[in-house]
């Protein structure tokens, strides 16, 4: 008997988007003379100015793939790259203009906040309405009441309607209920970012467990430590296609970079300009602006900094604030966001700058890069009085750290081997008794 329980066989879903074009704005002439012309329109031939038109849009397009039970699957994508879409078919909420699917199992969803609940009923009315649509029994939910109502941390409100609930209460609820129902099927959209830091490690540690009982797990999220987590593979969809798949930490590396060659940085050699529209309101508010950020390998100009090598960050900017007790702030993440390196010149370098130039250019030298070869991410900030925030660009750039034998035993270090470079010595010694 065949262990999968997804099938998806050229999948599409099409919608036919309305665009209503007119030649220029509406005055209240036009609105006179148009109605004019509307009584007038059974004598004579006349051109309307307003004119309407459709046209054809495919949020999904020849999607074919298998799932496998006890899978762990993400699924990544920019916005609009059809995840959602995906989702809802598999949910059976919407129906697909082509292609099969076959599923084989209960599925339990979590899409939306409020997706699935009665607003009217209490938290314990909905518990059952939920199993009932599972096709589980009075007997069986009761049996997994208390589990619920634990996990969810909400006995206090059981008995009230939850159009009451703040929307972290109908999350952990909602899940709770999804989760401990015994679907074969658990498919979780974003909505998880909806609650604190707390319950969505809970939820990643629910959802592993869901998948070693033999269980299988679908989990849409765009943070990728969360992906990397929970998920052995992973799709990665763009404008409405599969574009990669495979082992989850490939496919999410692919995904920034696809993102990174997207973006609207405009890369140079050297330098990375900022795309200053993006930030125009703020640097007006704040009267401080970054103009330009170099990452630059001083050993070779052209060489993709490696593990261990100097590496030199450079930002230009521009102000017409004197501000007091300044100071500058660099960030670097791994492509899931994990914070690896903080560095500012004021406290934690102890570095002071004594007046703040209208136009001026910081560097910061790192002596020798301790990261394992990989893509990061870069974070730069302003600050005044050592802890307030002026500017703060995260994710601004992204960059390549290059393998490198550092240590001299003829293997460069990647991340299989850890993320972290240190400088280190081994010693041994025959111990005497």
């Amino acid at each position: 008997m065949s262990d999968t329980v997804i099938r998806v066989e050229n999948l599409g879903k099409k919608y036919i988007i309305g665009h209503q074009q007119q030649e220029r704005y509406t005055s209240l002439r036009d609105v006179i003379a148009n109605g004019a012309k509307g009584f007038l329109k059974p004598f004579q031939n006349g051109k309307s100015k307003i004119q309407n038109s459709s046209e054809e849009f495919w949020a999904l397009k020849d999607v074919s793939f298998e799932i496998k039970q006890g899978d762990r699957v993400g699924i990544i994508g920019r916005n609009g790259a059809g995840k959602s879409t995906l989702l809802k078919i598999l949910s059976r909420i919407t129906e697909p203009t082509q292609g099969r699917i076959n599923i084989k199992g209960r599925v339990a969803s979590l899409l939306e906040v409020g997706t699935g609940f009665h607003p009217e009923l209490t938290g314990r009315e909905n518990i059952f309405l939920n199993g009932a649509i599972l096709g589980m029994s009075k007997a069986e939910i009761k049996r997994k009441f208390d589990e619920i109502v634990a996990f969810a941390e909400v006995e206090k409100f059981l008995d009230t309607p939850v159009k009451r609930y703040s929307s972290g209460m109908y999350v952990r609820l909602a899940f709770a209920v999804a989760a401990h129902l015994e679907p074969e099927i658990l498919i979780v959209d974003e909505v998880l970012a909806v609650g604190d830091a707390a319950f969505q490690k809970k939820c990643l540690g629910k959802m592993k467990d869901v998948a070693t009982e033999g269980r299988t797990v679908l989990f849409v999220s765009h943070n990728m430590a969360a992906i990397n987590s929970l998920c052995s593979k992973s799709f990665l969809f763009h404008k409405g296609s599969i574009i990669e798949s495979g082992e989850t930490s490939a496919v999410t590396e692919k995904y920034f970079s696809y993102s990174s060659s997207e973006s609207n940085l405009d890369y140079g050699e050297s330098w990375y300009k900022i795309n200053q529209k993006a930030f125009h309101k703020h640097s007006e508010r704040s009267g401080f602006k970054f103009t330009n950020i170099g990452i630059i390998n001083p050993k070779s100009l052209n060489k993709v900094t490696q593990t261990g090598d100097p590496l030199l960050i450079r930002l230009e900017y521009s102000t017409n604030i004197k501000y007091l007790s300044p100071g500058f702030v660099i960030q670097i993440k791994d492509i899931y966001g994990q914070e690896l390196i903080r560095l500012s010149t004021m406290p934690i370098s102890g570095y002071i700058i004594e007046t703040l130039h209208s136009n001026g250019l910081v560097e910061l030298l790192i002596k020798e890069v301790p990261l394992a070869s990989g893509r990061y991410v870069l974070d730069i900030g302003f600050v005044r009085e050592r802890i307030e925030w002026i500017v703060k660009l995260e994710n601004i750039l992204e960059f390549d750290i290059a393998p490198q034998d550092v240590y001299g035993s003829g293997i460069a270090i990647d991340r299989s081997r850890g993320l972290l470079v240190v400088k280190h010595e081994w010693n041994y010694k025959e111990k005497y008794v």
